[in-house]
């Protein structure tokens, strides 16, 4: 089944994510995202397409954005971690 969910950020240029994945294969089908650097997160969005959530994840967590200990790649894998948690 196909689903989406909606993530507000904190803390980045991007104000919102939304990751729409397969939840029998666990992968990302799309990511569509309001504010932030136009190219990098069209780059970010052509790089997960067809990723397992899991895998995604562990690749963002964490990535800072300069000295903040935050980014737009890190509140993805936040994402999907509230998306895990809802999924379970």
């Amino acid at each position: 089944m196909i689903k989406s969910y909606k993530h507000i950020c904190h803390g980045t240029c991007s104000q919102e994510m939304t990751v729409t994945y397969d939840t029998e294969s666990n992968k990302i089908v799309d990511l569509n995202v309001i504010g932030g650097c136009s190219g990098n997160l069209r780059g970010i969005r052509a790089l997960v397409i067809g990723m397992s959530l899991q895998n995604v994840h562990d690749r963002l967590l964490n990535i800072k954005c300069g000295s903040r200990d935050n980014s737009c790649p890190h509140q993805l894998a936040l994402a999907i971690e509230e998306i895990n948690n809802l999924e379970h």
